[in-house]
C-alpha cells in the first residue's frame, strides 16, 4: 500500500502520549487473564469488568492503577501517520460515493488513537476491546498496538491488513450515517441473545463488504494499492472469523455465539464489495444466504 508522504486526515485525535487508566486489577473468577484478553481483543468486547468481578455492562468498577504520560517512539509516530493517511482515503472514497450515489454529504468519523486505556461515550476502551466504533460519539477507537497483535498473534501481516481493519471500523460509521446501525441495534435490543448475535453478524459482514467497496475505489480511483494488498486483506478477514478465533482459543466452534461471521463469510463479503463496488450488493439484511 502506497501511504508514505500522502495526505493525512485532520479527524484524528491522538491520546497516546497522555496518561491513562491502566488495566483493571482484581480477581477474574473462572476466567484467566489471558483468556479474557483473547476473548475481548478478538471478539471486540470489553471484558475488563470481569477482572474486577463485575458483569459485562459498560462502565462500572474502578481502574486501580494509572499510567503516566509517555513519549511516542518512531514506530508510534509512523503508525499514527499510517492511520491518518488511511482514514483520509476512506473519507475521500465515501464522500464521492455519498455525493454521486446518494446525493448527500458524507460526515466523516473522528478516529481516536490511544494506548492501554481511554474513555469513550460507549464506556471504557482498553487494549482488550480491540478496534471499535462508538455510535454514541461517532468515533472510532484504536490502540495502534493492535497492529502488532494482528501480525504476530493472528497471522495477518501487511499494511493493507491493518488498513482493512481501519476501513471496517469506518464502515460501521457509514452504516450509522445511513441509519442502518440505529435500526439494527434497536432490533437487537428487542430479541433473544441468539437472534441479537445473528443480527450482529449481518452488521459485521456488511461492514466487510463496505470495506471491499473502499478497497476497490482505493485501487481504481486513488491508485494506492500494490500487488498483494488484496490478498493481505483477505487473509486478515480469514484470521478474524469467529470460527477461526474460537478454534484458536482452544474451544469448540459454537455458531450460535458468532457475532462477526465465519472466516469464509468475511472473505466472501469483502470480495463482494471489492468486485462490485455496489452498496446494494452489500445488503446483508436482504438475503437468506450469508
Amino acid at each position: 500500500m502506497k501511504w508514505q508522504g500522502r495526505r493525512q486526515s485532520r479527524n484524528v485525535v491522538d491520546r497516546r502520549g497522555r496518561g491513562g487508566a491502566a488495566m483493571r486489577v482484581g480477581g477474574a473468577g473462572g476466567l484467566g487473564l489471558v483468556a479474557i484478553v483473547v476473548i475481548g481483543l478478538f471478539l471486540g468486547v470489553d471484558l475488563t469488568p470481569l477482572l474486577g468481578g463485575g458483569g459485562l455492562g459498560g462502565g462500572g468498577g474502578t481502574y486501580t492503577t494509572q499510567t503516566g504520560p509517555r513519549e511516542l517512539s518512531d514506530a508510534d509516530e509512523q503508525a499514527g501517520e499510517f492511520v491518518a493517511v488511511t482514514l483520509a482515503d476512506t473519507e475521500e472514497v465515501w464522500a464521492r460515493i455519498f455525493r454521486s450515489e446518494l446525493g448527500e454529504a458524507y460526515d466523516p468519523a473522528t478516529l481516536v488513537l490511544f494506548s492501554g486505556a481511554t474513555n469513550s461515550a460507549c464506556g471504557g476502551a482498553s487494549a482488550m476491546t480491540g478496534p471499535f466504533y462508538c455510535p454514541s460519539d461517532e468515533q472510532v477507537y484504536l490502540d495502534t498496538d493492535f497492529f502488532i497483535t494482528l501480525d504476530r498473534q493472528l497471522g495477518a501481516s501487511g499494511d493493507f491488513a491493518a488498513a482493512y481493519v481501519i476501513a471496517h471500523e469506518v464502515a460501521h460509521h457509514v452504516q450509522d450515517e445511513l441509519g442502518i446501525l440505529t435500526e439494527a441495534n434497536a432490533l437487537r435490543a428487542r430479541v433473544s441473545e441468539a437472534d441479537a448475535n445473528a443480527i450482529s453478524v449481518r452488521i459485521e459482514l456488511q461492514a466487510d463488504c463496505y470495506s471491499g467497496i473502499w478497497a476497490r475505489a482505493a485501487e481504481s480511483q486513488l491508485g494506492t494499492l500494490e500487488p498483494g494488498d488484496i490478498a493481505e486483506a483477505m487473509n486478515a478477514a480469514a484470521q478474524i472469523g469467529d470460527d477461526t478465533l474460537q478454534r484458536g482459543a482452544g474451544g469448540r466452534v459454537r455458531p450460535e455465539s458468532f457475532t462477526h461471521g465465519t472466516s469464509e463469510q468475511r472473505q466472501r463479503w469483502f470480495e463482494t464489495g471489492y468486485q462490485t463496488g455496489d452498496l446494494v450488493a452489500c445488503d446483508t439484511f436482504g438475503t437468506d444466504t450469508l
